[in-house]
């Protein structure tokens, strides 16, 4: 498993996800349509020009999937049983059209699950950067990790 199981996650370990994802218009335009959000901000051009932005910004909640979707490689593959929350979601920074996103993510807290034997419990904040190392989103994730096979009851 290319994931991390829950013995191999420690409190304060930080990991600088290597992956970057170029965000385009045609992203966004589907995400929003996709969605059923026809906020103009997203889809138009005209009415976007007009507001503080100047231009479109992407969808806040593409933006949430992508900078999950970042780590899974490292963190989750293959690994969780599924995601229990996110929490704490902010913005700060628009994300437009052309703007990469980079991620890290960093173990807030971890215990033994009281229901699942063979599971535990993880928080860990994601954030998420533009090419110019501006944080454009922050999100607090907690999921349900697989332990290790030979370590469960």
């Amino acid at each position: 498993m290319a994931g991390k199981f829950f013995e191999d996650l420690v409190i304060g370990a930080v990991y600088k996800h290597e992956i970057g994802r170029t965000i385009t218009e045609t992203d966004n335009v589907l995400f929003s349509t996709l969605t059923m959000n026809n906020q103009p901000l997203h889809l138009n051009e005209d009415f976007a020009a007009k507001t503080e932005f100047g231009q479109r910004i992407v969808n806040g909640i593409f933006t949430l999937g992508v900078v999950v979707g970042i780590s899974v490689n490292d963190l989750t593959q293959g690994t969780i049983v599924g995601n229990l929350s996110y929490e704490h979601v902010t913005h700060p920074r628009p994300v437009f059209h052309g703007d990469t996103v980079y991620v890290e993510s960093e173990v807030i807290s971890k215990r033994d699950s009281r229901s699942r034997p063979k599971a535990g419990i993880v928080t860990i904040k994601h954030t998420g950067r533009n090419q110019h190392g501006e944080v454009v989103i922050e999100v607090t994730r907690t999921a349900l990790f697989l332990k290790r096979p030979n370590m469960t009851s």
